[in-house]
């Protein structure tokens, strides 16, 4: 019985962890995309920003827009937990291998959004254009470190 338990609890720690893996996997799977599918809305966001300052428009409304893409970064950090580092992601290994330097640029960022948004409210295009341009060398910034193109 005493060589029979050690091989029983083998056998029941490899199923467990068998099982787990692909659990891992599609969790990973599941933060890469919702990662992915913020950043997208990001972008789209951004886009819309950055045609309001080109055409000299009232910034006003995109102060609702700034709204949204400041709550995604909120926790942008942990949008980049261990495991998710590979599958469909274009984050490079830097983002987990030099994380002060990941969490540098992240930082660098959180400013800029509250002077684009405080800009929108001011209703000034050219202060607006000029947040916008800072704002975006903040996301360049991060992304020749950190981001596959």
């Amino acid at each position: 019985m005493r060589v029979r338990l050690p091989l029983i609890l083998a056998a029941g720690a490899a199923a467990l962890f068998g099982a787990a893996a692909p659990v891992l996997a599609q969790d990973a799977a599941r933060v890469i995309a919702e990662r992915r599918e913020g950043l997208r809305a990001v972008q789209t966001e951004m886009e819309a920003m950055v045609a309001i300052a080109r055409a000299g428009g009232d910034p006003r409304p995109a102060a609702e827009r700034i709204a949204r893409v400041q709550a995604f970064f909120q926790t942008f950090p942990d949008r980049f937990p261990p495991g998710t580092d590979s599958g469909d992601t274009r984050a490079l290994p830097a983002v987990w291998q030099n994380r002060a330097g990941f969490l540098e640029a992240y930082a660098a960022l959180g400013p800029r959004l509250a002077e684009l948004r405080t800009a929108a409210e001011t209703g000034t295009p050219a202060v607006f254009a000029a947040a916008v341009q800072a704002t975006g060398g903040a996301c360049s910034n991060c992304h020749r470190q950190f981001r596959a193109r």
